[in-house]
């Protein structure tokens, strides 16, 4: 990997990382990450006794000497031993409970981030390159905290334990020759050097065969998720495929997703397999190596066996911190591949963020005691302009049906008047006390209890049961009464009908000034729709009334009408029209 690149991935890294260690739990943060680290010093520490004990063990064992072997078994080896127990144990412990805090303060800030200003649905309508921010939510934080503390820790680790073994190495290398098929040569440091100069190549070799691991990995975790996403998909539509009898067609599908997960995982098997035949022949060489190297002087000189065996652990011990990238380049190109999708999400919120402030607004104003619209511009997320409003005002109380052909933007104009659609100028104003609701053709019933889908999207609590009863009995729905507090996925348990049926019992609860019916109650027949509209009068009367649809038993119960008519420039405008005589399509 070029310098560039790594600068790029360490600056990334740090923008993911730093905003934890400067949060309100910055204390808890930056005091068990320096325990943690702390913990990982002083094994390197431990690591020092113990070369220091190899030499005086290995010794021992050669000069046979009984005493000095059970000294520094018993009374040497039992101390370090114990304390690197206790000490990796904690450092664990410690590390997985900083992981944790950090991911559950990673995932809130992304939670709140994605869903404050529907950015989760700017993001899906602009086709932003964030795909499956449930898995980058889910899982993605969980592998970035982790493995950025595993690695990240590891590297100050091995840092650490380079500077002590170049030492122990240089001290150990003496002035001792270099022998080399039978001739001597003098440099300073040579097993310092031999280790660096293994360890390069060993690096520079990874680097050549696992490099493709990145992008691969990358990949890997795209084609999971978009398997996971079409299955529950799958499971949440599954009485319309049943319907359809889709199955065939779904399953080709899945089949289709599945086969890339397979094959994108045969690359990585392959890669994996190249990888794994160099690690592991350079672990293996990495282990006899020190004593290639040492053994001309063990054999030709007064070298103990205790001198050699603390070489050999030091170069071991220096090699495996330089030859670290190496060794562990397939989970580092898991963990760049995890900081790219992270990276993708985060920046995404960012231009969704900076794209909001740019669109239509919704603006609570109080000059103002009615809904205007001032110079609104709606786009279609290509740019093409579909719908403007120069001036429009709707005043309190009033009955308003929006109609026009389909596709001239009465839904779009609907999401800039909730100041949720990304795309055009212009803002609407409505008074600063004044509530704005707005409900859809497809009717959402959140998962949970029945009194939570109908206080949605207030707590459930801030309804009594009896408040919640007597919507139902109003709607029609009385039966429903027994299950208020009945866990279950309401959106698949009710009909089409019920379901629009409960967002209506929602709006009498909420008692909104200003209600938006996106063909609300679509589902329902005209007899049903006209009973749903004289219920809403009746019970909201003090509540302005705004509605797109397109059946003429509507025109009854609205007092004004405001339709979608296409100009020469090709953009729909609302004209004011007296009493329809239909109700265009």
């Amino acid at each position: 990997m070029r310098f560039a690149a790594i600068r790029d991935v360490t600056r990334t890294i740090l923008r993911l990382a730093i905003p934890y260690f400067r949060s309100e739990q910055r204390v808890f943060a930056i005091g068990m990450l320096a325990v943690v680290i702390g913990l990982q010093l002083f094994g390197v520490w431990l690591n020092v006794q113990y070369n220091s004990w190899n030499n005086d063990f290995y010794n021992a064992l050669q000069k046979k000497d009984w005493a000095e072997f059970v000294h520094q078994m018993f009374f040497v080896f039992s101390w370090i031993a114990a304390l690197s127990i206790l000490s990796g144990t904690y450092q664990t412990y410690l590390r997985q409970w900083l992981q944790i805090r950090w991911r559950e303060w990673m995932v809130a800030q992304y939670i709140g981030r994605w869903m404050a200003e529907a950015r989760h649905y700017r993001l899906r309508l602009s086709g932003n390159p964030a795909d499956n921010p449930d898995q980058r939510i889910a899982e993605d934080t969980d592998q970035f905290v982790n493995l950025t503390l595993q690695i990240g820790i590891a590297i100050l680790g091995q840092i650490v334990q380079l500077v002590s073994f170049i030492v122990i190495l240089w001290n150990l290398s003496g002035d001792q020759p270099l022998l080399l098929f039978g001739q001597s040569y003098h440099i300073p440091g040579y097993l310092v050097w031999a280790a660096l100069i293994y360890s390069v190549i060993g690096t520079v070799l990874a680097h050549f065969i696992g490099r493709a691991l990145v992008s691969i990995n990358f990949l890997q975790q795209r084609y999971e998720a978009d398997f996971r996403f079409a299955l529950v998909r799958d499971r949440e539509n599954g009485e319309e495929i049943a319907l359809l009898n889709g199955e065939p067609a779904e399953r080709r599908q899945l089949g289709a997703r599945f086969a890339h997960v397979v094959a994108n995982y045969f690359r990585l098997m392959l890669r994996q397999k190249w990888l794994n035949f160099y690690q592991s022949g350079f672990g293996q060489i990495a282990i006899i190596f020190p004593f290639v190297v040492v053994a001309p002087l063990y054999f030709t000189t007064d070298m103990e066996l205790g001198r050699l065996m603390q070489i050999a652990q030091a170069f071991g011990v220096v090699q495996a911190a330089l030859s670290f990238f190496a060794n562990n380049y397939d989970t580092l190109a898991v963990w760049k591949a995890v900081v790219n999708r992270l990276d993708g999400f985060d920046t995404s919120l960012r231009t969704t963020e900076a794209e909001a402030a740019a669109g239509p607004k919704l603006v609570k104003d109080e000059a103002r005691p009615m809904l205007a619209i001032d110079n609104l511009l709606v786009r279609l997320p290509d740019g093409r302009a579909i719908v403007e409003v120069p001036s429009l005002t709707i005043a309190p109380r009033e009955r308003v049906l929006v109609t026009g052909p389909s596709g001239s933007g009465k839904t779009s104009l609907f999401r800039a008047l909730a100041g949720i659609w990304p795309f055009g100028d212009g803002a609407a104003h409505i008074p600063v006390k004044g509530d704005l609701l707005i409900l859809p053709q497809n009717a959402y019933m959140p998962l949970g209890t029945l009194r939570a889908a109908l206080a949605y999207p207030d707590d459930p609590d801030s309804i009594t049961p009896e408040t919640a009863r007597e919507a139902l009995e109003t709607v029609k729905l009385g039966w429903l009464s027994e299950h208020l507090e009945e866990q279950a996925n309401w959106g698949n348990r009710l009909s089409g009908g019920e379901q629009q049926r409960v967002a209506i019992a929602r709006a009498l609860i909420h008692r909104p000034d200003w209600l938006l019916l996106d063909e609300a109650t679509s589902a329902l027949d005209e007899a049903g729709q006209v009973e749903v509209y004289r219920l809403l009068d009746e019970k909201l009367p003090e509540s302005t009334i705004v509605s797109i649809g397109h059946r003429a038993s509507l025109v009854p119960l609205h007092q004004r009408f405001l339709r979608l008519a296409k100009g020469e420039n090709g953009i729909h405008r609302v004209v004011e029209d007296a009493e329809p005589e239909a109700v265009p399509a």
